[in-house]
């Protein structure tokens, strides 16, 4: 399964070449309007050949979320994920419209408490993840006690690069995996050529915990922003639009996404998951996923 990656890095353009090559597409409907939104459920359910699908990346942490959901509801989609908190309300919404609801958790109680209120599975989410981090502990600590906490499938996620990454996830009870930072450097994904080029020049030490105005330390790939928000200084908001439940103001995240889609890596927030430096080159996704499985094969 491909992560959902806003702002504007995962659209209806890697969502559907993700589908199309067996695995299950996500468009992020995060940093994007309603129209946007829509026209890409729809463009990338054109786009699909045979039986592939294709899921809504909806934040929780978002204002916009409730109406978000709702037209993805009614845009059929396959099923909704969901992350940076939990409502009863998208569970019931879900099972009204039949389309299965999915939760980030980062924890067995969270997973316990989002199969209680009607989540169709978990995606566990470990420290290794690109973005928003909801722990500070390795997937693969965490992975088998969420597993044995639930009676939902758990896909795992953070750090998940390489058919190894596969076998081990699912020798551990895991029914799949979640992988975003390896699809960013694929050809059809919709992030700018700078913002995939600066995946593949990132070193080892290149990635840092910035704390966003969300309240949450998100992994990204240094550079001058990320100097300039370093040691909790500020960054004068050009025009607040509120668009989060509960934000510092310290910056304007949502902004700074939005500069880096730009194309302007150096001045906005890149998120990337611990292992971006081992990316090196930009392939298609057809090809991404072939070689996760036939690394997969070799070590079964």
């Amino acid at each position: 399964m491909q992560g959902g990656m806003g702002v504007g890095i995962s659209l209806s353009g890697l969502a559907s070449a993700v589908a199309n090559a067996g695995g299950i597409g996500i468009i992020s409907g995060t940093g994007i309007s309603i129209d946007e939104m829509i026209t890409h459920i729809r463009r990338a359910k054109e786009r699909i050949k045979g039986t592939g699908y294709i899921g809504v990346n909806v934040l929780f942490a978002m204002n916009d979320f409730a109406e978000k959901m709702k037209a993805a509801i009614e845009e059929k989609v396959d099923f909704i994920i969901s992350g940076a908190g939990i409502s009863r309300d998208m569970y019931a919404w879900g099972k009204e419209s039949g389309i299965p609801v999915i939760s980030i958790v980062s924890s067995a109680r969270l997973a316990k408490m989002s199969e209680r209120l009607g989540a169709s599975a978990v995606v566990v989410e470990g420290h290794e993840a690109g973005g928003h981090l909801g722990t500070e502990r390795p997937l693969f600590d965490i992975l088998p006690e969420v597993v044995a906490a639930v009676n939902i499938p758990v896909i795992a996620a953070g750090g998940i690069l390489t058919g190894e990454d596969l076998a081990r996830a699912l020798n551990m009870g895991a029914a799949g995996v979640q992988m975003g930072t390896r699809f960013v450097a694929s050809e059809e994904c919709d992030a700018p050529l700078s913002f995939k080029e600066k995946y593949i020049s990132a070193q080892l030490e290149d990635t840092i915990l910035v704390k966003t105005t969300v309240g949450l330390h998100g992994r990204a790939i240094k550079n001058s922003f990320t100097d300039l928000i370093a040691d909790d200084k500020k960054v004068k908001i050009k025009k607040c639009i509120d668009c989060l439940k509960s934000c510092s103001h310290r910056f304007c995240t949502l902004d700074s996404l939005i500069t880096s889609m730009n194309g302007d890596c150096e001045n906005g927030i890149v998120f990337a998951g611990a292992r971006v430096h081992e990316i090196k080159e930009i392939l298609p996704v057809q090809k991404i996923i072939n070689n996760i499985m036939r690394e997969y094969e070799a070590c079964r």
